[in-house]
């Protein structure tokens, strides 16, 4: 297997509500077939799948499948956009989990959950600083 991840897959109760919500953060879906969302990210996609679909095609129940036992990041160029993207999220109807807040290692981070309650890190990490064009790489970019 290569080591890349090439589509993280959201499963949504409330398929109209997620994608609202993705847009109103400024992300622009792709054209999909009828029933999926899908936004291209920087060198893979983000999509939404209506939860029972995707439990069943797994083969188990939509209740067995949970969300936040795993969070998505997002980092940032500078400390303040942190900030600045949890208050668009929240704007766009997230809850806020944690504000942003500096961490022990250096960074500064917040956390905030999707109306479907997907967990999401904000993150500016001083050590691993974006690509021109966003591309985030441990160490990061020289």
């Amino acid at each position: 297997m290569d080591q890349r991840v090439s589509l993280i897959t959201l499963g949504c109760r409330d398929m109209a509500r997620a994608q609202a919500f993705y847009e109103a953060l400024g992300w622009r879906r792709v054209e999909t077939p009828e029933g999926i969302v899908v936004f291209d990210l920087v060198g893979q996609a983000l999509g939404l799948y209506p939860l029972a679909d995707l439990a069943r095609d797994m083969g188990c129940a939509a209740g067995d499948l949970g969300t936040g036992a795993a969070t998505l990041a997002c980092n940032t160029r500078t400390r303040e956009e942190v900030a600045q993207v949890l208050a668009a999220a929240k704007a766009a109807g997230a809850k806020i989990l944690k504000p942003a807040h500096d961490v022990f290692w250096g960074g500064h981070i917040g956390y905030f959950a999707d109306p479907e309650g997907h967990v999401w890190e904000v993150a500016y990490n001083p050590f691993s600083t974006l690509g021109p064009d966003g591309a985030f790489r441990w160490g990061g970019y020289e």
